[in-house]
C-alpha cells in the first residue's frame, strides 16, 4: 500500500512538473495565446470561433444613438419559408434570416433562441465595416489618398517591400504580407491574433516580403494592418469611429460590441468580431445600395462607395475593398461575408436586401445552385414570387 501512495505522490509531482514546463515553454515561444484559445474554444464544446464567443473576450462598446427602426412592409411575414430553406436553416443552424426589399422588412425570422435583438459574431463582415472606416478616414484627410504609405503610420512594418505598401494595397487585399490563413491550426498567426493580447506585438511577424499591389490573395492580416494604420491615423479607437460615423447616424437600434485584443492595448480585431443583430448589420447593406447616402444624408463618398464594390483586379472579380461581389442568374450584387456563413447580401437591381446570421455553412461554391449561400438568395426570390418581375 505505501508503494502505491508513494507511486501516486510520484505521478502527482511529475504531471504538476510537465504542466509548469510546458507552461513556461510556451511563455517563452510566445504561444501562450494557445491557453485562452482551449479555454475559450474546446472546453466550451467547440472546435472554431463561434457566435457567442465574444463573451470571453474584451470589448469596446459601439454606442447607438437615436434609433431608426426599419419599416415593414404591408406584406410583412405573409410568406412562408420554402421547403428548401427550412431544411438548409436546420441543416446549418441559422439563427436569422431576413428579406429586406425596398427599404422595408418584407421577412424576418429567427431560431435556436435567438431574437431580432440577439448579439452574435459578425467574423470577417467586419472586413467590409473597417473598409467603410477607411472611407471616411479619406474624406477627411486623416488618410490623404489610398497611394499613402502604410509605414506612415506602421513605421515599425519590416520586410524587403514594406516602403511599397499602400493603403489601397490593405483593402483590397494584395498587400504582400507574409500570412497563414488557417482557422484551425493553433499555430498559425490568424489563431495568434484571435487570442494574443497584445496585437501590435505581433506585426514583427507579418513582414511585407512580395511586391505589393499584384495580385488578390485574402488574408485576414491585411485587415488588421489596416485597422491598426486607421486607429493611429485618426487618433481613436475603431469602435468610436463606427459609432460615430455609421452607428449614430444610421440609427441602429442596439448598441453594438468590437473585439480587443485587451483594455490594455485596445486594439480591436479589425478583421473581424463585430457582435450585432441581423438588422442592424443590414443597414451597412443599405449604406452601399444607397451609394453612401442614409436617409438623406451622404455618411460616404460615393465615389469610394463605387470602387469598393468593383473588382481592383479583373483575374479576381469577386473582391473589391471589403467587399465581395458575384452574379445570380442576370443580377449582379455584393455582400459582406463571415466565417460560419454570416452574410449581408444585396441585390441593387431589385433593392433587395438578405441577411442569413448562423453558426455554419457548406462549402460549396458560391455561384453553384446546390449551395446553401446561392439558395439564400434564390429561395428569398421565390417566397418574393410576383413582387419582384
Amino acid at each position: 500500500m505505501n508503494y502505491f501512495f508513494k507511486f501516486l505522490k510520484w505521478l502527482a509531482i511529475s504531471l504538476v512538473s510537465l504542466v509548469l514546463v510546458l507552461l513556461i515553454a510556451m511563455y517563452a515561444f510566445g504561444v501562450d495565446y494557445i491557453l485562452k484559445g482551449v479555454y475559450v474554444i474546446y472546453m466550451q464544446g467547440h472546435q472554431t470561433a463561434y457566435l457567442d464567443d465574444y463573451r470571453y473576450f474584451d470589448n469596446h462598446k459601439i454606442d447607438a444613438g437615436t434609433p431608426q427602426p426599419w419599416a415593414k412592409s404591408t406584406a410583412y411575414n405573409s410568406v412562408p419559408l420554402t421547403d428548401s430553406l427550412k431544411r438548409i436553416h436546420e441543416r446549418w443552424g441559422s439563427v436569422a434570416y431576413v428579406i429586406i426589399h425596398q427599404d422595408s422588412v418584407w421577412f424576418e425570422e429567427y431560431y435556436g433562441g435567438y431574437s431580432d435583438s440577439s448579439k452574435s459574431n459578425s467574423f470577417s463582415m467586419a472586413k467590409s465595416i473597417t473598409a467603410a472606416l477607411l472611407g471616411k478616414a479619406l474624406e477627411e484627410g486623416k488618410v490623404s489618398s489610398l497611394q499613402q504609405k502604410v509605414k506612415d503610420f506602421v513605421p515599425e512594418l519590416a520586410g524587403p517591400f514594406a516602403e511599397a505598401l499602400t493603403m489601397e494595397n490593405l483593402v483590397s487585399m494584395s498587400s504582400g504580407i507574409t500570412w497563414d490563413e488557417s482557422y484551425y491550426n493553433p499555430f498559425s498567426i490568424t489563431t495568434r491574433l484571435y487570442f494574443d493580447k497584445d496585437i501590435q506585438g505581433a506585426i514583427p511577424a507579418l513582414p511585407v516580403d512580395k511586391q505589393p499591389g499584384l495580385k488578390f490573395i485574402y488574408q485576414s492580416g491585411d485587415t488588421q494592418m489596416l485597422g491598426i494604420a486607421l486607429q493611429r491615423a485618426t487618433k481613436s479607437t475603431l469602435s468610436e469611429l463606427m459609432s460615430t460615423y455609421f452607428w449614430k447616424p444610421m440609427g441602429a437600434e442596439h448598441s453594438a460590441i468590437w473585439q480587443v485584443d485587451s483594455e490594455k492595448y485596445g486594439i480591436e480585431k479589425a478583421y473581424c468580431c463585430i457582435a450585432s443583430n441581423a438588422k442592424d448589420f443590414a443597414r451597412f447593406g443599405k449604406l452601399y445600395l444607397n451609394h453612401g447616402r442614409w436617409n438623406g444624408q451622404q455618411l460616404l463618398d460615393s465615389a469610394y462607395v463605387a470602387k469598393s464594390i468593383q473588382p481592383r483586379y479583373p483575374e479576381s472579380p469577386q473582391y473589391g475593398y471589403g467587399w465581395w461581389m458575384g452574379q445570380y442568374k442576370d443580377k449582379r450584387y455584393f455582400y459582406m461575408d463571415g466565417h460560419l456563413g454570416q452574410y449581408v447580401i444585396v441585390v441593387p437591381q431589385d433593392e433587395l436586401i438578405i441577411v442569413r446570421l448562423g453558426h455554419g455553412i457548406d462549402k460549396i461554391g458560391r455561384n453553384n445552385p446546390q449551395s446553401s449561400f446561392y439558395n439564400f438568395i434564390d429561395q428569398a426570390y421565390q417566397m418574393l414570387g410576383s413582387r419582384i418581375q
